[in-house]
C-alpha cells in the first residue's frame, strides 16, 4: 500500500510539468499564485513519504548488508526522481512569469479650442475621441520584439513594428519599421505637440529598413540604412500616401497647385543612411548632460527613376539637473530635385502639407519635474518649448510655434494641457510653407490611460 502510495506520488509529479507547460504563457497572478502551492504541496508531500518510508525500514524485520546495500539505491533515485521533477516545475513557474511578449496600449480623447476656427470657437470648443492604439513588446532569449499600431477615426496606421537581435550587452540590431536616428531622442519636446521638427520628419520618424544601436555609459552610436518609407515609397502599395503617423515626403509641389492638394509629381525617400553620435556625462547625482550631432542623407525616387536628393544635418544637446530638464537643437534639412518645384508635399495624419524644400530650424525647450501626492496624482511636470523655422527656401515669413503648458501623471492616466501660440504652424492653423504674418492660439487637452 505504501509503495502504491509512492508510485501515485511520482505519477502526479510527472503529469504536473506536463499540465503547466499546457497552461496558457499570460496566467494570471492568482493562477501562478495556484502553481507555486501546488509545488509547495508536493514538496510536502516528498517529505511526508520519505519518513513515511523511512519509518517503515525502521519497523521492519531487519534485512542483511547485501539487501540494505541493494534498497539504499533504489530510495536515493526515487527521491532524486522527484527532486528533479520539482526543480522543472520550478523553472516552467518561472518562465510563466517572464511572459517573453507583453501588450499595452493607450486610449486617448482630446478637447480642442482654437481661436482661428470661428465654429469650434463660438460652440467653446470640440471634445473628441483621439486613438486607440495597441503596443507589442517582449524579449525571447536575444530576440526582441517591438511593435505599435493606431487606430484614429479617420484612418490606422503602423507606427513602428521591427525585430532585433542584442548582439552584446552594448549592440543591438533591429530590422523593420524602425525610429530613423536624428536629434534629441527620444524627442526633441515635452509637449503633446511635439517640434516643428516634427511636421518636416525630422523627429520621431520610421522608415523601413536595418539599424545598428551602441549604448554605454558613456556613448550612444546608431547607422541605419532605409530603403523607403514606412508605406514603401512611390510605388508602394498603400492606398493613401497621407495615411502615416509621421511625416515624410510623398512628392513635389508644382506651381499651381494648393498648399493642401494632392501631389501631382510623386518624390518619397529611397535609398537613405542617417547616423548619430552622443557623448554623455554624469557629473555628479544631481545633474547630467549630452552633446552629439546627427546626419540623414539619400534619394527621392518617383516610382521609376531618381528624381532629386536630400540631406539633414542636427546639433543637439541636453542637460538635466535636479528636476529640470534644459534641451536644444539646431537642424537644417535640403531636398536638391531635378524638377522646379515651389515645395516639398508632405503626408501624415490623412491630409498633406507643403514644406519648404529647404530650411533651418531651432528648438529651446525648458521642463520642471515636481512629484506629488494628490490622491491619484503623483507627478506634475510644467514645460515651455519653442520651435523657430528660418530661410525658408521661396518663402519668406517665419514658422514659429510655443507650446506652454504641464502634464499630470496620475496612475495609468497621463494628460497633456497645452497653450499653444504659432504662425504658419500645421494643427495651429497654418502650414510650414506658410506666409501669414499674425500668430493662431489652440488650448489644448489631451487625456490618455496607458496600459
Amino acid at each position: 500500500m505504501k509503495r502504491t502510495i509512492i508510485a501515485v506520488s511520482v505519477a502526479a509529479a510527472l503529469t504536473l510539468p506536463t499540465a503547466l507547460a499546457q497552461t496558457n504563457e499570460r496566467s494570471s497572478a492568482e493562477e501562478l499564485q495556484q502553481l507555486l502551492n501546488q509545488i509547495e504541496q508536493l514538496k510536502q508531500r516528498v517529505l511526508d513519504l520519505e519518513q513515511r518510508v523511512a519509518q517503515e525500514d525502521s519497523s521492519s524485520e531487519p534485512v542483511d548488508e547485501d539487501q540494505q546495500e541493494e534498497f539504499a539505491p533504489r530510495r536515493e533515485v526515487k527521491s532524486s526522481a522527484l527532486a528533479a521533477r520539482v526543480e522543472r516545475l520550478e523553472e516552467d513557474l518561472e518562465n510563466a512569469e517572464n511572459d517573453p511578449i507583453r501588450i499595452g496600449g493607450a486610449v486617448r480623447t482630446q478637447y480642442v479650442w482654437e481661436d482661428y476656427n470661428d465654429p469650434i470657437k463660438d460652440r467653446g470648443g470640440d471634445f473628441d475621441f483621439d486613438l486607440i492604439r495597441l503596443d507589442y513588446s517582449g524579449e525571447i532569449g536575444d530576440v526582441v520584439l517591438s511593435a505599435q499600431y493606431r487606430w484614429f477615426q479617420y484612418m490606422d496606421v503602423v507606427q513602428h513594428a521591427w525585430v532585433g537581435y542584442n548582439f552584446t550587452e552594448n549592440w543591438q540590431g533591429q530590422l523593420g519599421v524602425t525610429k530613423v536616428p536624428f536629434g534629441n531622442t527620444p524627442y526633441n519636446s515635452n509637449s503633446y505637440f511635439f517640434s516643428s521638427n516634427f511636421y518636416v520628419g525630422l523627429e520621431d520618424d520610421h522608415d523601413m529598413g536595418a539599424k545598428m544601436r551602441y549604448r554605454d555609459a558613456d556613448w550612444d552610436f546608431d547607422i541605419a540604412f532605409f530603403k523607403s518609407d514606412e508605406l514603401g515609397g512611390a510605388d508602394g502599395l498603400a492606398t493613401n500616401k497621407s495615411d502615416r503617423y509621421a511625416y515624410d515626403a510623398v512628392g513635389l509641389r508644382v506651381a499651381g497647385e494648393g498648399t493642401y492638394d494632392n501631389p501631382a509629381a510623386l518624390a518619397a525617400e529611397t535609398n537613405s543612411w542617417a547616423v548619430r553620435g552622443v557623448r554623455k556625462w554624469t557629473m555628479d547625482e544631481l545633474s547630467s548632460a549630452e552633446f552629439g550631432a546627427s546626419l540623414q542623407w539619400g534619394d527621392m525616387n518617383d516610382g521609376i527613376d531618381n528624381v532629386g536628393e536630400r540631406s539633414a544635418w542636427a546639433v543637439h544637446g541636453l542637460y538635466n539637473y535636479d528636476r529640470w530638464t534644459f534641451m536644444g537643437q539646431v537642424s537644417q534639412y535640403d531636398y536638391d530635385m531635378d524638377v522646379s518645384d515651389i515645395g516639398i508635399v508632405v503626408g501624415a495624419y490623412n491630409y498633406f502639407d507643403t514644406i519648404p524644400s529647404k530650411a533651418t530650424l531651432y528648438t529651446a525647450n525648458i521642463a520642471y519635474s515636481m512629484p506629488v501626492k494628490w490622491g491619484p496624482v503623483t507627478n506634475l511636470t510644467f514645460y515651455n518649448d519653442f520651435s523657430l523655422m528660418t530661410d525658408k527656401r521661396l518663402y519668406t515669413e517665419d514658422t514659429l510655434m510655443n507650446v506652454l503648458g504641464f502634464a499630470v501623471a496620475a496612475g495609468g492616466l497621463y494628460t497633456y494641457f497645452d497653450l499653444v501660440t504659432a504662425r504658419n504652424q500645421p494643427f495651429v492653423g497654418g502650414s510650414m510653407s506658410g506666409d501669414a504674418k499674425d500668430t493662431n492660439t489652440r488650448f489644448n487637452i489631451n487625456i490618455g490611460y496607458y496600459f
